[in-house]
């Protein structure tokens, strides 16, 4: 799924999408909750969260778990620094992988 929001639309929530990445429950507490172009941001950072703490409990697993852990970790750094990216150029894109997870989320 890729959509691009109109320009004025993107300026106006641009930030509060590229915190949904960063810290997801932040845009639930404004306004921009209600905002679909947030709400979709909001729904990938959600499961951005739940696969780092799916990573850090696998990482405290000696050996396998270190080193899966340090791979997974990479990994979703990546897909945070696509979803910012995304976000910041007015994307509604799912994110490889993760992705397909954020629309059985309600919020």
């Amino acid at each position: 799924m890729t959509d691009t929001v109109k320009a004025e639309d993107k300026s106006l929530n641009t930030g509060m999408a590229v915190v949904a990445y960063l810290i997801f429950f932040i845009p639930l507490l404004t306004d921009a909750k209600d905002d679909p172009y947030v709400k979709f941001h909001t729904k990938q950072g959600v499961v951005l969260f739940i696969a780092w703490v799916v990573t850090w409990i696998v990482g405290i697993i000696p050996l396998i778990g270190w080193l899966l852990g340090f791979l997974a970790s990479i990994g979703l750094l990546v897909l945070m620094l696509i979803g910012i990216i995304n976000a910041l150029q007015g994307q509604k894109k799912e994110l490889p992988v993760i992705g397909k997870y954020a629309g059985s989320i309600k919020i």
